[in-house]
């Protein structure tokens, strides 16, 4: 029988029964390193020679630093504490600071008055600041540095008298804070027939920016679209999309080239994760988005030779492990990381944390 995982004679089930060995793993050894010899592994005879890890995958500097945010008060001040919005895009995140004491709300107004307060990764507008001084928080900022560049970006714009345009997806987290640092001054355009029909009052006055966790090329077609449109159009004298977002693309791009199928570690609503998957499928891969080995379709392996494996930025590495462990136990012997380029970026603490610390006598925490 053709495919990835042939049955011998005395085998019963379908490729389902597979999910669930895959699923049963995860549940019964929750470290990589205690994961056995699979007792079912002679069950099955894998096709798949070879698996393929993105370097770079996973965290980012900004994903790095908020969950440190988070888990430094959490030392510092004890919990709870309230986080606005997810920290970073990914529920074992999330699960994982939340068992700690952190407390993950939509609005401040769910805050008790006083409280210690985490702004998310992903950027809050002014609005949002105003509510958090009216109620005395003790608010610490955990937004990335590229998303604040981002919003600065808005505002000189604005003062500037331009007419903004956010290349950006509706409703992300993102670009709520963007939109909000200059209401009614912004307008968003998240696809090329959107930049083709977008007015403007002056098209001489009109500038151009980002969400930082967009997919590259998509970006770029819209931004074509709008230069032609508006040939005076003012950009950042740097890219807005960041470092990690494009590093991570490079590199799934790179790994597409060899690979039958790309799985992209990530979560539903990581943006960055889903244009991952989005820039393999381009590149003519199959490429699916799972938030862990558990989520891994047996068919999808179905004369697949090359499986590479990628992650989000906001996707913990023990996850990417996981599945290389269980690609391991199902036989697969050859296992290599690619690297696209090295990543040696690091951003510095808030400086409402470093203030506290040092008010303390305190250097570093355990």
């Amino acid at each position: 029988m053709a495919g990835v995982l042939t049955r011998d004679q005395n085998a019963a089930g379908d490729s389902r029964a597979t999910a669930r060995l895959l699923t049963n793993l995860l549940e019964s050894y929750t470290m990589v390193s205690d994961l056995p010899e699979c007792a079912w592994r002679q069950r099955f005879t894998m096709a798949i020679k070879r698996l393929l890890l993105a370097k770079p995958r996973g965290f980012c500097a900004g994903v790095d630093r908020a969950i440190d945010v988070v888990n430094m008060a959490l030392q510092l001040y004890g919990s709870p504490v309230y986080v606005r919005k997810e920290i970073v895009h990914n529920k074992y995140v999330i699960r994982s600071l939340a068992a700690k004491g952190a407390i993950f709300i939509d609005d401040l107004d769910e805050v008790p008055d006083g409280a210690v307060a985490i702004f998310s990764a992903h950027g809050v507008s002014p609005e949002v600041r105003a509510t958090a001084a009216a109620k005395s928080l003790k608010v610490i900022d955990a937004t990335c540095p590229l998303v604040t560049k981002v919003h600065m970006e808005a505002v000189r714009y604005a003062n500037e008298n331009r007419s903004i345009i956010l290349v950006g997806h509706a409703g992300h987290d993102e670009v709520i804070g963007t939109m909000g640092e200059v209401p009614g001054r912004i307008q968003l355009v998240g696809s090329i027939e959107e930049a083709e029909k977008v007015q403007v009052p002056d098209p001489d006055r009109v500038a151009v920016t980002t969400q930082t966790t967009l997919g590259v090329d998509d970006a770029n077609v819209i931004i074509d679209v709008l230069r032609r449109r508006f040939p005076k159009l003012t950009a950042p004298a740097s890219d807005d999309i960041c470092y990690a977002t494009q590093n991570r693309q490079t590199a799934v791009k790179l790994l597409a080239e060899d690979a039958d199928l790309v799985l992209v570690l990530g979560s539903d609503n990581s943006s960055n994760s889903r244009r991952l998957r989005e820039v393999a499928e381009g590149a003519g891969a199959k490429a699916f988005l799972i938030d862990d080995a558990s989520e891994i379709d047996p068919a999808w392996l179905e004369g697949v030779e090359c499986v590479a494996i990628t992650a989000g930025a906001s996707a913990p590495e023990y996850l990417v492990q996981q599945v290389v462990a269980c690609f391991r136990a199902l036989g697969v012997e050859h296992v290599e990381e690619v690297m696209a380029m090295d990543e040696k970026v690091t951003f510095l603490l808030p400086p409402e944390l470093s203030r506290e610390m040092s008010s303390r006598g305190l250097t570093q925490l355990s």
